[in-house]
């Protein structure tokens, strides 16, 4: 009984390998659906969500969803360097700014002592 077992078994799995019978990783994941759950619907319809996948896309739904989480973190990645030349770009303009509030008052300052200090001095009054 072992060896007719094993038999089939070493014949089935020479099959897979040695056909190049490359969707078994299809029957694996509905497979182990059907061996942990034991509802034969749901590992049905994993199969046939997996075969729709693979007939759309050409792609197993592995692939697809690895491929997706990447596009989703490039974007990320763009935008949060677009996010940090942004922030980058308005800090400088206020820095420029805030240098040219300073300039206007220190300058508005200088003009307001002149005035002060000539008052004081009546250097208006004096002619040489």
């Amino acid at each position: 009984m072992k060896s007719r077992l094993f038999r089939i078994l070493t014949i089935i799995l020479s099959f897979f390998f040695l056909t190049g019978f490359v969707p078994i990783l299809s029957f694996v994941g509905p497979g182990v659906t059907f061996l942990t759950s034991g509802n034969v619907y749901k590992a049905s319809a994993q199969f046939i969500v997996n075969q729709r996948i693979e007939k759309e896309t050409g792609k197993n739904s592995l692939t697809l969803i690895k491929e997706t989480l990447v596009e989703e973190t490039d974007k990320k990645i763009k935008i949060n360097s677009f996010e940090e030349d942004l922030r980058q770009l308005v800090e400088t303009k206020i820095k420029m700014t805030r240098q040219k509030l300073d300039n206007q008052n220190l300058q508005k300052l200088l003009k307001k002592r002149i005035e002060v200090t000539r008052s004081v001095l009546d250097l208006n009054n004096i002619t040489q």
